[in-house]
């Protein structure tokens, strides 16, 4: 079972936003992720939840972040309830998409699991709903993953499997690198591992 933190930056002046502390593991049913995010003052942010099953679909997804809630799914498309500070109104929302994203590393993990792509074939276009911070406001996006490489490093542990994804913003035309070694994200625009106790597990 993977555990370690992630800091957390933004993506233009990298100025930083926080660390999230994970957890995660595969299971019989797919993949599950737990992690709590921090201020960079060290107080709570908020918090992710979320499993994937065998394809990588959202199965369960629970964000908290600044007293706002989403619970989510994937049910014809995607669908979730979003709930305010107060409790006291709570929208539901559906998309015709294929999954969540968001800022935690979660999400990228869960893209790059549910497309299964292989080194050298051609990019796949993808529509997902992002929650984005501070408000957990929903939007939906269409990007384009492409796995560049996998290749094998050297570590203490043994060969650990790197893939090399080339992800695009198909509104803005950006592009930017991911390196994913198993259910850990090594690498990402405003996303840094900055400890690991357990090496990355392999997904079958």
């Amino acid at each position: 079972m993977p555990r370690g933190r992630y800091s957390l930056h933004d993506l233009h002046d990298h100025t930083p936003l926080g660390e999230e502390h994970f957890h995660c593991a595969p299971g019989p049913s797919g993949w599950r992720y737990v992690s709590q995010t921090t201020a960079p003052s060290g107080d709570h942010a908020g918090s992710v939840d979320m499993a994937i099953d065998e394809l990588g679909r959202p199965i369960r997804l629970e964000l908290h972040a600044a007293s706002w809630q989403i619970r989510g799914a994937a049910i014809e498309g995607v669908t979730w309830v979003r709930t305010d500070p107060c409790g006291e109104h709570a929208t539901e929302g559906n998309a015709p998409a294929h999954a969540f994203t968001g800022t935690s590393p979660a999400f990228l993990v869960a893209t790059a699991r549910l497309l299964g792509l292989t080194p050298g074939s051609p990019a796949t276009r993808i529509r997902l709903v992002a929650f984005t911070d501070p408000v957990l406001a929903p939007r939906t996006v269409d990007q384009s993953w492409a796995l560049l490489k996998s290749e094998a490093h050297t570590t203490d542990n043994g060969p650990l499997m790197v893939d090399e994804y080339q992800v695009s913003a198909l509104d803005t035309g950006e592009r930017y690198a991911v390196h994913i070694a198993g259910d850990v994200v090594l690498a990402a625009p405003g996303i840094e591992l900055e400890h690991l106790e357990t090496p990355p597990s392999v997904f079958r």
